[in-house]
């Protein structure tokens, strides 16, 4: 209280009981995969492609996370944060690294970049001969891969990148090479010339080198690498790890070693709270294949992540032509659009995927009654209405967390009371704060129930908040706590719309069908 001593008017602010609570945001991603450019292992900030592309590099051959990035703004994705790995931690030092093996140098042929895959041995060469057939045309040639002299790989291909057999294109799937374009030339038939590859070489401990395994993806907590370096950040609120299936195709990681970047992930979500795993299938599974993998070989149980099937067909820049990736980076974009315009308490399901031309598999409704009770959230066509989420469940065995908008919308409900109440801390704690605190959480939870996240014709039907002395005896004063009790009943999905339809003859008899 100020003390007056000269005589005149004084003003005074005084502060007013209310305290509101702002929601806070839904939509804010992470990945982590592989890019050609940018920091490692720091997570940066991107707001739209333009930025993504500036700091990480645009599409590149044999990776996901430029077309997770892509998929999440294309489809409503408004901010995302980009973990780069693949290359030496910031400061890296000679602890904790072994000794790794160093990418070999490509070898410049007609603007074209050839170099061996990591693990292929010596004795690697490839030949540039002629097409076969008389006058081919002149941009046609064959690339023959040998190693200890025989051939095991030849390629019929072209230097044009508008045709089926460009080089690029045609090699990506070859166990012992790695074709790019050359930057900055162009591209032209090489010469007829057979050229050694220099194999991957051991490079001295402690040169800071990540490892491709598991252990990249996971990070280590000192360090704050890998899933680690996220836990820094409270605004994400979607996890997704698109590269770990390019590694697995790869054979960098086994089918244990996704399975262990899998269980991370999750547990990184866990651990944190206030986020929530999308997590991929590996390529080329069937429907009862999948079945069989989150069952037995997966198993996950969290209420924490998501699982979406089949592959999504995108068109990729980096080959001409339309290639399948990963879906979790269009999902969450999706996610992110859903929230944008209804809402986080509506189930991010029956939208349609932007930018996905095709699917891995098109999927029929006896195989998704195999895969939706356990958690499998299967991505349909249908005829007229496009490419679609179709479910939107948790991997949870809890029924009180089966769907994801309530996992979700619990989620932003606990971080808003949670920013929204700091100013609690070290408050006198008597009647008059509780007070406060019921009604700043009532007046944030009925606007809530206003925009229809909350189930109940009323808000005493919605919620209830109880902060008083029922709750806070003596004893809690005494130990410094003041607790207040929340119960929320959320809305959950339509997800099975039954009509029943029956016939009636002259208002008398019913015949149900």
């Amino acid at each position: 209280m100020p003390s007056y001593l000269t005589p005149g008017v004084y003003v005074e602010e005084v502060q007013s009981g209310a305290r509101p609570i702002e929601g806070v945001g839904t939509a804010v991603a992470a990945f982590v995969g592989f890019a050609g450019t940018g920091p490692f292992h720091r997570p940066t900030l991107v707001t739209n492609w333009d930025q993504y592309v500036q700091t990480f590099g645009a599409f590149t051959a044999d990776t996901y996370l430029a077309h997770a990035v892509y998929g999440f703004f294309a489809n409503g994705g408004g901010a995302a944060y980009i973990v780069r790995i693949g290359g030496p931690a910031e400061g890296a030092g000679a602890s904790g690294q072994g000794s790794v093996a160093q990418a070999p140098a490509p070898v410049a042929l007609g603007g074209f970049l050839v170099a061996a895959r990591p693990g292929t041995g010596d004795g690697l060469s490839v030949e540039i001969a002629d097409a076969e057939g008389e006058n081919p045309p002149e941009d046609r040639f064959r690339l023959l891969v040998r190693q200890g002299g025989k051939a095991v790989e030849t390629y019929d291909v072209s230097t044009r990148k508008n045709v089926k057999g460009y080089l690029v294109t045609q090699t990506r799937d070859s166990k012992l090479i790695q074709v790019t374009e050359q930057p900055g030339t162009a591209q032209s038939r090489p010469e007829k010339q057979t050229v050694a590859l220099a194999p991957a070489t051991a490079a001295a401990p402690g040169n800071g080198v990540a490892r491709l395994d598991a252990s990249e993806y996971v990070g280590d907590a000192s360090a704050r690498t890998g899933f680690a370096g996220l836990e820094a950040i409270d605004e994400i609120t979607m996890v997704a790890v698109p590269d770990l299936m390019s590694a697995f195709q790869r054979g960098d990681i086994d089918a244990e070693g996704v399975k262990t970047v899998q269980l991370a992930v999750i547990s990184h979500c866990e651990q944190m709270g206030d986020r929530v795993a999308v997590l991929d299938t590996p390529p080329g599974m069937n429907a009862q294949r999948v079945r069989t993998w989150r069952n037995e070989d997966a198993g996950y149980d969290s209420r924490y992540a998501a699982l979406y099937y089949p592959w999504v067909k995108v068109f990729d820049p980096a080959s001409g032509r339309n290639s399948l990736v990963p879906p979790s980076g269009h999902v969450a974009g999706v996610w992110a659009r859903s929230d944008n315009e209804r809402g986080v308490h509506k189930a991010p399901a029956n939208e349609v995927i932007r930018g996905a031309v095709d699917l891995e598999i098109r999927l029929s409704k006896g195989e998704q009654d195999l895969l939706n009770p356990i958690g499998v959230n299967c991505v349909r066509a249908f005829p007229g209405r496009g490419i679609r989420i179709w479910g939107a469940r948790t991997l949870s065995s809890d029924p009180a967390w089966r769907y994801l908008n309530v996992r979700r919308l619990f989620n932003y409900l606990e971080e808003s009371i949670l920013l929204g109440t700091q100013w609690v801390v070290f408050e006198p704690n008597d009647d008059r704060l509780w007070s406060s605190i019921r009604r700043n959480v009532t007046a944030f939870l009925t606007e809530e129930w206003r925009r229809g996240a909350l189930f109940g014709r009323t808000a005493e039907e919605a919620f209830y908040v109880r902060c008083d002395r029922s709750n806070n005896p003596q004893e809690s004063i005494d130990l410094g706590q003041v607790v207040c009790e929340i119960g929320v009943a959320p809305v959950k999905p339509a997800e099975f719309v039954i009509f029943r339809l029956s016939q009636f003859s002259d208002s008398t008899s019913l015949v149900d069908e």
